[in-house]
């Protein structure tokens, strides 16, 4: 299970809204240390259910390292405003373009990461156009839909929001998990260090979000043959068990794309959080053979 970050900031850190030809992102914008020479500029992508703060515990040693490190809210996602009701705004397409337009604002060439679902959005944003990112990290992400008993909690959800309010369904999780789910958020949410935090997070995000990703989630196709043939740098990070995606399968993917392969050790489908020195240290290592 995932364990909490911090919801505050890193020192130094700002969180803002981030001004973009698509609309304004809610984002964590992390700088380079003090005294280190710049690197580039990394774009973070949140999972299902996530946000801006899974990526916390990363950004100051991704920052010692030479990064500057902005974690974005998607569109409907916590922070992030967007339609409440209209599914199809959440499209895999439109939330890709809208990776593109963050890339533009924060300053392409990007190292692009994506964690979980957004791992499967940045795929769905380097097959659109890979020219803005120096490389892809794909972390607890895998080549299609989620396992089947990720896809029952899914389909949980969607029966559930189609008659209960936002509110409603968060009080019908609580009751359902057990005592370790609600410490940490269960394996598809990355959980912040304070249920008043994670029930705030979950009210903030808009239930059309949900539902669209949720099923994208479900109905992914294997796309990794079509990403192979993009002519960027790839790496694929997890940790040594994933329920969302099983490992072995997150091993072929690597092999398909040449990809460089990281397991973390002691932790699941929340390496940022499980055990994020080791991640960050990981990410960081691609990102200087990667750098443009």
């Amino acid at each position: 299970m995932s364990r909490p970050p911090s919801f505050v900031p890193p020192p130094g850190a700002r969180a803002y809204p981030l001004r973009t030809g698509r609309g304004e992102f809610a984002v964590v914008d992390s700088p380079v240390a003090d005294g280190v020479e710049p690197r580039g500029v990394a774009l973070l992508l949140p999972g299902f259910t996530g946000s801006k703060e899974d990526f916390n515990p990363l950004h100051v040693a991704l920052g010692a390292r030479g990064y500057r490190t902005v974690a974005v809210d998607g569109r409907g996602q916590y922070e992030t405003d967007g339609p409440r009701d209209d599914e199809s705004a959440y499209a895999q397409d439109e939330l890709a373009r809208d990776v593109l337009a963050l890339a533009e604002a924060v300053g392409a060439p990007v190292q692009l990461l994506g964690h979980s679902l957004g791992g499967q959005v940045a795929r769905a944003a380097v097959l659109l156009d890979h020219t803005p990112f120096v490389s892809l990290t794909l972390m607890a992400s895998g080549p299609a839909q989620i396992s089947a008993s990720q896809q029952d909690r899914v389909k949980l959800l969607r029966d559930a929001l189609a008659v209960m309010s936002m509110a409603e369904v968060w009080d019908a999780i609580q009751a359902m998990e057990t005592p370790e789910e609600t410490e940490t958020g269960g394996a598809l949410d990355e959980g912040l260090d304070d249920r008043a935090d994670l029930r705030r997070r979950w009210l903030g995000t808009k239930p059309a979000q949900l539902l669209a990703t949720g099923l994208q989630l479900c109905v992914e196709p294997d796309r990794v043959a079509e990403l192979a043939a993009v002519p960027l740098p790839f790496h694929v990070l997890s940790g040594s068990r994933d329920d969302t995606w099983p490992v072995p399968l997150l091993d072929d993917m690597a092999v398909r794309l040449k990809a460089r392969r990281t397991v973390v050790a002691r932790a699941e489908h929340s390496p940022n959080t499980d055990q994020p020195a080791a991640t960050a240290k990981a990410i960081a290592d691609f990102w200087d053979t990667a750098a443009p």
